[in-house]
């Protein structure tokens, strides 16, 4: 087999690229190499970062109602909550095998165990062949990271009617290995307030329906060439949540305690992001990915029930959240109430 030439690799990229995304086949030996390299990457990244998707649902679904009570009008709750996510030890690693490859292959024994965006550092050594040049990389680690807790800020407003605008907001927050921020509106409705029996007793109800955006990054696959890098050296999951939540509480003196139920539904996207790689002085194999991963995009629904309890010192509020489902969330927040 002929040894590719920096020019002819380039062009082999180039005219892999146009042929993948118009569903051609290729016919020569590199244009499949290239075909085959990445379509493996797509596999490993739905393996190793879905995961991690899942879990931000969660993370960001904790939290959103205070209190079902009905607000007075333009009263504001400001808050400083602490998310705790504990990662499930079934969610922080998955198995490959030769077979799931068509360019990359263990370079020991047939199968391994490796870590997702939420298992720890262990990795293992792929390899292939570009041409006549070999090709080797280290799976990606993980965040290393049992429990992840990061702040956010949460203010609400009372509005007519016994409505209230929520909105949330974290920066973006640097974990290990990866970054994560969410921000979202959402608006709630109390309807307790509609049965005087219910407001004599210090019970309310309330309903909540709110968007959300989650993005967590990780760092991915550096893959090196005797060409130069690909640029594939960071993922993105891009979650869009809508969340439908209903929530009753009673009040025992300053104390309060509440139940919710809620039914989100998520649309995950993915995206190679980061440094772009020398490949990119000639051909955007970014964009070629990204248009790729579209064929993993999908969408989650979840149902997640969460208990909290808070206690009232005056205009203060100190709540801790327990959200349970597929995964457990904590959440604690110190807030205050300008009336």
């Amino acid at each position: 087999m002929r040894k590719l030439t920096h020019r002819s690799f380039i062009k082999t990229i180039a005219v892999a690229a146009l042929l993948i995304t118009g569903g051609a086949t290729a016919q020569t030996q590199e244009l499949e190499q290239v075909g085959r390299l990445i379509s493996d990457a797509l596999f490993f990244s739905d393996q190793y970062i879905t995961p991690a998707a899942d879990a931000a649902v969660y993370q960001a679904a904790s939290g959103w109602i205070s209190s079902p009570k009905k607000p007075e009008l333009w009263d504001v709750n400001l808050a400083f909550h602490v998310n705790v996510f504990v990662t499930p030890q079934s969610d922080r690693r998955f198995t490959i095998y030769n077979s799931d490859f068509t360019f990359f292959q263990l370079e020991e024994g047939t199968q391994a165990s490796v870590p997702t965006a939420l298992g720890n550092k262990d990795q293992v050594y792929l390899s292939g062949e570009l041409g006549d040049s070999p090709l080797r990389l280290e799976t990606p680690q993980g965040m290393n990271m049992e429990v992840v807790a990061y702040p956010y800020l949460q203010g609400s407003l009372g509005l007519c009617y016994g409505a209230e605008l929520v909105v949330k907001y974290s920066p973006q927050v640097n974990l290990k290995k990866s970054n994560y921020q969410v921000y979202g509106f959402g608006l709630k409705h109390n309807f307790s307030q509609y049965f005087k029996s219910l407001e004599d007793k210090k019970i309310h109800f309330a309903l909540l329906a709110a968007w959300s955006k989650e993005d967590v990054s990780f760092d991915f696959l550096n893959v090196q060439t005797d060409y130069g890098s690909l640029g594939i050296n960071q993922i993105n999951g891009l979650v869009d949540t809508w969340q439908f939540q209903v929530s009753g509480s009673k009040e025992f003196g300053k104390w309060e305690a509440m139940g919710s139920f809620m039914v989100s539904t998520s649309d995950i996207k993915y995206k190679v992001t980061g440094e772009t790689g020398t490949i990119e002085e000639t051909i955007p194999l970014q964009q070629i990915l990204n248009e790729r991963l579209k064929s993993i995009y999908k969408t989650r629904i979840n149902y997640i029930g969460e208990a909290a309890i808070t206690y009232n010192i005056g205009n203060f509020k100190v709540q801790t959240i327990l959200a349970f489902g597929k995964f457990i969330n904590s959440n604690v927040s110190l807030q205050y109430l300008f009336n």
